[in-house]
């Protein structure tokens, strides 16, 4: 399974896919590194957007042995300009590949 995560003051939009790339969650989380340990299901990648917000939470994702990695905000940039609507839930679809 891999996962995007949008990250935000109040919450984290997460979006996990399967191999195929089927969408098999859609969450708003709170305590997101909790919410993976719950989740049950080895992730095999996580995206994180690259920020002063995600520096922390890399930080402790990593230290919680999630396989996470930290995109730059260039590349994250350049995907999202093909999206003609942007919300936290699309970031996360995004992010997750």
């Amino acid at each position: 399974m891999n996962a995007g995560i949008d990250v935000s003051l109040e919450y984290a939009s997460v979006c996990v896919v399967d191999a195929d790339g089927r969408i098999v969650r859609e969450a708003k989380i709170l305590a997101l590194i909790a919410w993976f340990g719950e989740h049950g299901v080895a992730m095999e990648r996580i995206g994180l957007e690259a920020g002063p917000l995600s520096q922390w939470l890399h930080a402790g994702m990593v230290t919680a042995g999630l396989c996470v990695e930290l995109i730059e905000t260039r590349h994250v940039r350049a995907a999202f300009k093909t999206m003609p609507v942007k919300t936290d839930k699309k970031d996360a679809r995004a992010l997750r590949s």
